[in-house]
């Protein structure tokens, strides 16, 4: 690098007399005072090392090359359920649709018959008698 060359008096900005003289008597002491706060904060280490693996990862993928890939043949199975399974799936669906579109007007009447009759109130003496 070269040294830097100070400019001569002739090739300096020309300032106004009046803002001269105002800047030459400008009092520090007036000024308020201010906390600065730094607003660029630099990232830390952690987030230098997580760019620099990203980056080389994305850097990975972009220079990928298909020719190294090996050719593999792939083999589809299907597990088709066996006979059996496919008559008791069946069974289990006729046997629903049979519920679903049963027709109450197809059954016949019928007559109950009361098999055990209670008994009567001179059965029932009867027997408190014989007791």
């Amino acid at each position: 690098m070269s040294d830097p060359v100070s400019p001569s008096l002739k090739d300096l900005p020309k300032v106004a007399l009046d803002l001269k003289s105002e800047l030459e008597g400008f009092n520090h002491g007036c000024m308020k005072k201010a906390a600065t706060a730094e607003k660029n904060v630099l990232p830390s280490a952690e987030d230098v090392a997580a760019e620099k693996t990203q980056q080389t990862l994305i850097q990975g993928i972009e220079e990928f090359d298909p020719a190294k890939l090996k050719h593999t043949e792939t083999q589809e199975k299907y597990h088709l359920p066996d006979k059996d399974a496919i008559q008791e799936e069946k069974g289990k669906q006729q046997l629903i649709s049979g519920i679903e579109n049963f027709d109450p007007a197809k059954l016949k009447h019928a007559e109950t018959l009361e098999k055990n009759p209670l008994p009567t109130k001179e059965a029932i003496d009867a027997e408190k008698v014989a007791a």
